[in-house]
């Protein structure tokens, strides 16, 4: 199993492959720790912001292109790559749980969500095994004893659903009570599997507008929805900043 090449997109790193999930499926069944992290256009522009979130993408064992824009941005520079989202990774993951008894443990989310998250995913898939299923709204006690399961359970999936940057640093925080397992931060995920949202439908997904989607079903998402043409400008500029470059060295030679 080879590293993945690394991308840089306004700063900051995404790996290419060509298959993301099977790079992930051979490092879980190695036994090798993986922080993951499906980074989009609003990503991008937070670690720009803060650098702990910067180190933590220049850390992580892989950072998937999940959006729209940064597969948009990686064509600017002539590289076709597939997106993958953090929903779609974190269900291959689980169905691969599923079929080879992988413990499962999920943290983040509204109470009432995070359980039906987790008990749709358990009807979906019978042979789950979920270890360990918390809220992203417990205290300082609560948290505790979170990390004591984790530590005891020792599960090889986890998902942490706690929002950007919460969900990178405590993963960042915590890798070490499971150094083995593939840690994923899953964003909302845990809405959608518990019913609470709707993905947007494929035909939104195929044409790159599921931040329209899910624009509509949440209107109060629009400060942040800011950081798309914001990203889109800035990514753009710096595409042709380096064509620019390159053009003069090629003169100069």
């Amino acid at each position: 199993m080879r590293n993945l090449r690394k991308f840089q997109i306004l700063g900051q790193p995404v790996h290419l492959s060509p298959d993301y999930l099977q790079w992930t499926i051979d490092r879980l069944e190695r036994g090798i720790g993986t922080r993951v992290v499906t980074m989009n256009a609003e990503i991008v522009m937070e670690a720009n912001r803060q650098p702990q979130l910067a180190e933590i993408l220049e850390g992580a064992d892989l950072v998937t292109p999940d959006g729209a824009g940064l597969v948009l941005a990686l064509k600017l520079h002539g590289i076709e790559q597939t997106r993958c989202a953090g929903i779609e990774l974190g269900e291959a993951l689980l169905e691969i749980a599923a079929t080879a008894n992988y413990p499962v443990f999920f943290y983040g989310g509204k109470p009432a969500i995070v359980t039906k998250a987790a008990e749709k995913m358990q009807a979906r898939l019978p042979n789950l095994d979920i270890v360990g299923i918390f809220n992203g709204y417990i205290d300082s006690e609560e948290q505790m004893v979170l990390k004591l399961q984790l530590s005891i359970a020792k599960p090889k999936i986890i998902l942490v659903a706690l929002g950007v940057p919460r969900q990178e640093i405590w993963i960042q925080e915590n890798f070490h009570l499971c150094p083995e397992a593939i840690w994923v931060g899953v964003g909302g995920s845990f809405d959608v599997w518990s019913g609470v949202k709707q993905r947007a439908p494929k035909l939104f997904r195929k044409l790159n507008l599921e931040w329209l989607y899910r624009f509509g079903q949440e209107p109060s998402r629009w400060r942040r929805m800011l950081a798309l043409p914001q990203f889109a400008f800035l990514a753009l500029g710096e595409r042709i900043r380096q064509g620019k470059l390159t053009a003069h060295q090629t003169n100069v030679s």
